[in-house]
Parts: C-alpha cells; structure tokens; sequence
C-alpha cells in the first residue's frame, strides 16, 4: 500500500536484464552507457524505498554536486566514507587507489576505489541510510538550505552518522565468495584483496560482491 510495486518490479527486471547485456559488452563506452542507463532505473525508484518520513526525506533523483536535498546530502556524506575506507582496503594490499580501470584517471581522483565501490554503493551505503529513515534514527531538524539550494547536514548530524556507520561495521554477515563470517567494515578489505591476488594470477576471475 506504500510504494508502487508494480513499478519497482518493473525498475528490478529491468536491473536483471542489463546484467546480460554488461556480460556482452565490447567496450568501455559500452560499459559505461549500461551503467548509466541502470543507475537511472535505479534511483528513479530509490524514493518508493523510503517508506517513513517522506515529506523531510523526499528523493526525487541523484544530485550531488552539490546535494539539493536531505536524502542526497546523507548518500554523499556516506560515499565519502565508503570510498575512504575502500582507498585504505587497497593500499593495505599493495594496490594503487589511483589509477583505475572504468573510471578515468585523473590528478587526486581515487579511480580504482571509485570502481571498487559500485558494487558495495546500494548494498552498503544505500541500505543504511535508508534503514536511518525508515527506522527513524534520523530526522528532518539537522539540516540547512542555503540560498543557492545547497543542503547542509549539521554536526550533530555527521557525529551521529559516524557513530551509527562505526556500528554497521561490525554487523556480521557471511561473504558469497569466501562463505566466511566477516564485518561488514572488512568486505571492502576482502575485495581489494581478492582483486589483488585476480591481478596477480592466483585466480582465474575477479569475483564481484553479489549481496542480496
């Protein structure tokens, strides 16, 4: 009765088929342009997720630079920290955060956690700003618009997520590959080193963080 779903069947299938097309890709562009076309079906109905506070935490698409509302301001403030702890995961097995394979190489740009992260964004940090929502650990108050449509999140705000991200790092969950219990703060450690040992031989394929 809360959310459209009908629509977000549609949204899924839609997210299932673009899996075949990614797997008969022939080229970064192409790559790149079902990415795309999947992340806009994707948070087109990233709103219908949202099932408490919907006037303070109304989504109507990804804005980023800068942030023009509540649910936008938390997702950049915890892909930041996702991406921060994915440049760590890949210094600490020898790989260069840096230099990237789908992302663009650029002067101070994280490529290779920028890549590393699209497979931990929705079930990570999406999940868990929604799950502040919906639960209710966060509300409306901590925020400010400034006069260019710029949403800010106050401290009181950014000390709270911190705490609440340093909790959802300890949650324990079993890995799909390894089929081992490890904390969610260690899956971004786990990949970066399975990406090392697929980079250097020791396995025949990368294998993706799948989590449903």
């Amino acid at each position: 009765m809360q959310i459209d779903v009908e629509g977000v069947k549609k949204a899924s299938l839609h997210l299932k088929e673009s899996l075949q097309y990614i797997q008969n890709a022939e080229s970064k562009d192409q790559l790149r342009g079902y990415e795309g076309e999947a992340a806009s079906i994707y948070f087109g109905v990233f709103n219908e997720l949202i099932l408490q506070q919907k006037k303070e935490f109304n989504f109507q698409g990804r804005n980023k630079r800068p942030p023009k509302d509540n649910v936008n301001a938390m997702l950049s403030f915890v892909y930041t920290l996702l991406t921060n702890q994915i440049t760590s995961a890949l210094e600490v097995v020898g790989l260069d955060p840096y230099v990237g394979y789908l992302h663009t190489d650029r002067p101070g740009r994280v490529s290779l956690a920028l890549d590393l992260i699209e497979e931990l964004r929705s079930v990570y940090a999406d999940r868990f700003v929604l799950s502040l929502i919906n639960k209710k650990n966060v509300n409306g108050k901590n925020f400010s618009q400034k006069e260019n449509g710029v949403v800010l999140m106050g401290d009181d705000l950014r000390k709270k997520l911190l705490v609440e991200w340093q909790n959802k790092k300890k949650e324990v969950i079993t890995h799909p590959y390894l089929k081992e219990k490890v904390e969610w703060g260690m899956v971004p450690y786990v990949q970066a080193m399975l990406l090392a040992r697929y980079l250097r031989g020791d396995l025949d394929g990368y294998p993706v963080f799948l989590w449903k």
